[in-house]
């Protein structure tokens, strides 16, 4: 009994260093990819659409975060029963809601919400240089509150969705990630 429970704790803390990591990796490069592009893309309107994608991005996986806490098991089952394509997909990330919520809502949610940011200052920056009669603070307050909105409300309508129809979402997420993980492998064995 004690053997399992320093089991237990001893993935749970590898997990969080794991997540830790990973989080620190992919906010740096994201962010620095960001940077990168921003940097040599003058256009506004192109940094718009980089921002909206972003945010879209966050909410998306935020969605996905919380119907995979939202579902159960059980019709996953049946159609597991039955062969269904993605059916045992999601019947993992089901059983590891815990782990696939925190990836999915605390990494890349929060990623999302530091490179939206990134976006935004770089867009006001552009903004600023390009008309000098523009005032920067206003802009940026402007910018800062579109931003959160555009994240806020996403976020809120995803979660009803998420909590409404959580079993077609996982199962849709299930089946897409069924597909790339074939696609993965197919290309790594005929190598």
């Amino acid at each position: 009994m004690k053997n399992s429970k320093r089991v237990k704790r001893r993935r749970k803390t590898s997990w969080v260093i794991l997540v830790s990591l990973w989080t620190f990796f992919l906010a740096v490069t994201f962010t620095w990819i960001t940077r990168l592009l921003l940097h040599n893309l003058r256009s506004v309107i192109i940094s718009f659409i980089l921002l909206i994608f972003i945010i879209f991005i966050g909410i998306i996986f935020d969605m996905i975060g919380t119907a995979v806490t939202a579902a159960e098991e059980k019709p996953f089952h049946a159609k597991a029963s039955k062969k269904i394509y993605g059916a045992k997909k999601s019947i993992y990330l089901v059983r590891h809601a815990d782990q696939v919520a925190n990836f999915c809502n605390d990494v890349i949610g929060d990623i999302s919400g530091i490179v939206s940011g990134v976006i935004g200052a770089v867009i006001i920056i552009n903004l600023a240089l390009g008309n000098p009669e523009v005032n920067e603070i206003y802009l940026s307050i402007l910018m800062a509150g579109i931003i959160s909105a555009v994240t806020v409300g996403g976020k809120a309508m995803g979660k009803f969705l998420a909590i409404n129809k959580p079993t077609e979402m996982v199962f849709f997420v299930a089946r897409f990630l069924t597909t790339f993980d074939r696609i993965y492998f197919w290309r790594k064995n005929k190598r």
